[in-house]
């Protein structure tokens, strides 16, 4: 199938089937997770009690599991909630923001990790990082120190070390099974400079693969470029950043066959 017709059918499954995402993510990012989500068509529940996950975790489609205001309390609500989804046969997705910025932050990474995420979703210092099993000297916290293409080799190593697609995010976001890469062309540099545009790309990532779990590896590129290609139509009527937000949201809730089918721009990779 071509990739625009690829994405806009996984789309038009997001839409009809609603998929229910459990989202254990950052405080900063809640909002816009959840309105991403929605405009897609999927429904977010923002569920990180310890005493819920249990019982909540095996009714969701798919997990997220996003570190990015990582403490104490939380790491057991989300080792709990991946190993729930696991259980259930239900994807999970991991977002392993910052890793580099504290051992506490790096030991948490890598014990989910363990827990073997169906996706890893991260900036290309984090995913360097992780495929290390190290943190990265002089590590800028949330922002990356290098560019996608530097950390496609990290990806793939990562990726058959895991067990999970990886993906690699950029200019060009690169999505990886530790063989194939496929990169993901949509988007614009101005997402960069909205908080937790990042955050919200993953749990669209995990909306994708619970409606097409057999096919990870195009599902995670689909939803990259769809996220993307939401923000290129956005950037056409935005004057900056709190507006690129705004309409980046209306975008991707509007996004109809004819635009999708024309301008993804998903291309494999040697």
């Amino acid at each position: 199938m071509e990739c625009g017709a690829a994405a806009w059918a996984l789309l038009e499954r997001v839409r009809r089937s609603a998929p229910l995402v459990h989202c254990i993510t950052n405080l900063v990012s809640m909002d816009l997770v959840a309105n991403a989500l929605l405009a897609a068509g999927a429904s977010p529940a923002m569920v990180h009690s310890l005493r819920e996950v249990p019982e909540f975790a095996p009714r969701a489609a798919a997990l997220v599991v996003n570190v990015g205001t990582l403490s104490e309390p939380w790491l057991p609500a989300m080792r709990a909630a991946a190993a729930a989804a696991a259980d259930a046969g239900r994807p999970w997705v991991l977002d392993p923001v910052a890793a580099s910025a504290s051992e506490f932050r790096m030991d948490a990474c890598l014990g989910l990790l363990a827990l073997r995420p169906t996706v890893v979703r991260g900036n290309p210092s984090e995913i360097i990082a992780l495929a290390s099993a190290s943190r990265i000297r002089d590590a800028k916290g949330v922002d990356s120190s290098h560019e996608s293409i530097d950390a496609v080799e990290a990806a793939k190593s990562l990726a058959l070390s895991s067990g999970a697609v990886v993906a690699v995010s950029g200019a060009v976001d690169f999505i990886t099974d530790g063989q194939n890469v496929i990169g993901a062309h949509n988007g614009v540099p101005m997402m960069r400079k909205i908080t937790a545009t990042g955050c919200a790309v993953t749990a669209l990532i995990a909306a994708f693969v619970a409606v097409d779990p057999t096919n990870t590896l195009e599902a995670t590129a689909c939803a990259l470029s769809i996220f993307g290609l939401a923000g290129e139509l956005g950037m056409e009527m935005a004057k900056g950043p709190a507006s690129l937000r705004m309409h980046l949201i209306d975008s991707l809730y509007g996004l109809d066959e004819k635009t999708v089918a024309s301008r993804v721009k998903i291309l494999r990779h040697s």
